[in-house]
């Protein structure tokens, strides 16, 4: 029975607690009996965190038995990306530049969870202070795909996806500053959902970018992700309750998103397209000329706030990192602040004639990522192939955050070809009232 719990999606094992079939304590054990005897366990979590684990199960067990369990994922584990701040547990964001850094405190988020009763299975390794969208990370480890493990996982929450994905956990925080959910949910197959910026506290999680620094769930399902969502924001759970295509509008973006896509991904895009058709939608398909501007952006956005971040950090002691992540950060050293606040507002103007151009639609529709998951040696032996492919990986995740809204992934059918439905800025219920009923026209 253990075997069939690691591959069940996390609401389903809540509802297995709520009957009274399954104990939450022998549960968190499954999982870290499974992540410490799985052949690719230590490449997809840093460590464990067993006794905390356990501790939290046997709660949860108690309330169970009494009848006062807190929530429908009360004692379900939760892996959680390498850059939330976890008390007394080692936070070292995936790079040696941390090595041994021990915080006091959890993150918010860690908190809100740990308080929902969600046992704490371990931190998963992730992409260099979250600096790539391919989950390479010679300097710690890269977290294996799961449909040929000498293939990067998608980053920056490479272990994060693949600790689900590997059946090592059934639930998994991350974080989103271009893509860092969803090229990882949708390389493996998996929802991920990059909410709003400022929605979920980022209280206690090592920073890139903090103004487009998102947290985010990847899960099993659009009802996992939504009640994880509830969790770390404190909202009401999205009722998901006869979610229905039919009337729905939505805006297939051509530009810019579906320029020099893999064969997977045009295949799998195409696929879902016409059975989200099927199902009801209406889909139409626009161009917004201005985005191959906003994009021209990302340069300066990006690397001034993640060099001004971490410039010292990194000068101190250069050769801790790998090349090319470090040279990403160090690019946002020749940008001037006056060039950096200009690029903001323009960035400002963008998102408010993106709104407005896609304000009669449901949802934008996107590929997940135009791009397959690279092997990991070819990566590591040319390090412009490196950069050329993780420009690549994350160029349609990050229309998203440049739009600044929320975004949701969802697989297709076709293997690491996910689909991607855009909304405005804290339009989440919505658009995982959407997700749910897309999830179940695409099968």
């Amino acid at each position: 029975m253990s075997e069939n719990w690691l591959e069940m999606r996390a609401a389903d094992l809540g509802r297995e607690i709520e009957g009274g079939r399954l104990c939450p304590v022998a549960l968190a054990e499954a999982f870290l009996d499974a992540a410490e005897s799985h052949e690719m366990g230590t490449r997809i979590y840093a460590r464990l965190t067993r006794q905390r684990a356990l501790d939290a199960a046997a709660a949860a067990r108690g309330r169970a038995r009494a009848g006062l369990r807190r929530g429908p994922l009360d004692g379900v584990p939760v892996s959680w990306k390498d850059l939330f701040d976890t008390a007394g547990i080692g936070t070292e964001a995936g790079t040696r530049l941390l090595a041994g850094r021990v915080p006091d405190a959890d993150a918010e988020a860690v908190g809100r969870l740990d308080m929902a009763g969600l046992p704490c299975l371990g931190k998963t390794h992730m992409t260099e202070l979250a600096f790539s969208g391919l989950g390479l990370n010679p300097s710690t480890a890269s977290p294996p795909w799961r449909h040929d493990p000498a293939h990067v996982s998608g980053g920056s929450s490479s272990g994060a996806a693949a600790s689900l994905a590997w059946g090592l956990a059934p639930l998994a925080i991350g974080s989103d500053t271009g893509g860092s959910v969803r090229v990882p949910a949708g390389w493996n197959d998996l929802v991920g959902l990059k909410t709003t910026p400022g929605r979920i506290s980022l209280q206690g999680v090592v920073p890139l970018a903090p103004r487009f620094d998102t947290v985010g769930p990847l899960a099993r399902s659009v009802e996992d992700a939504a009640l994880s969502l509830a969790l770390l924001d404190g909202s009401p759970p999205p009722d998901l309750r006869g979610a229905t295509l039919a009337g729905v509008r939505l805006a297939v973006l051509e530009t810019v998103a579906l320029d020099d896509l893999a064969n997977a991904q045009a295949r799998g895009f195409e696929r879902a397209l016409a059975r989200l058709e099927a199902a009801g939608a209406r889909i139409e398909r626009i161009r917004h000329p201005e985005l191959a501007d906003a994009m021209a952006l990302s340069g300066i956005l990006y690397t001034s706030e993640t060099y001004g971040t971490w410039g010292p950090v990194i000068e101190a002691a250069p050769e801790r990192m790998f090349a090319p992540v470090r040279a990403r950060f160090q690019a946002g050293a020749a940008h001037k602040a006056a060039d950096y606040v200009a690029a903001w507002q323009a960035l400002e103007q963008f998102r408010a004639g993106f709104a407005r151009a896609t304000a009669p639609y449901d949802a934008v529709l996107v590929p997940t990522t135009a791009n397959m998951p690279p092997r990991i040696d070819a990566l590591e032996a040319d390090h412009d192939y490196f950069t050329a492919e993780n420009l690549m990986a994350l160029r349609n995740t990050r229309i998203g955050n440049l739009a600044g809204g929320c975004a949701l992934t969802l697989p297709t059918g076709e293997p690491a070809a996910g689909i991607s439905l855009m909304a405005p800025p804290m339009h989440e219920a919505r658009l995982l009232r959407l997700g749910a009923a897309a999830e179940a026209a695409l099968g």
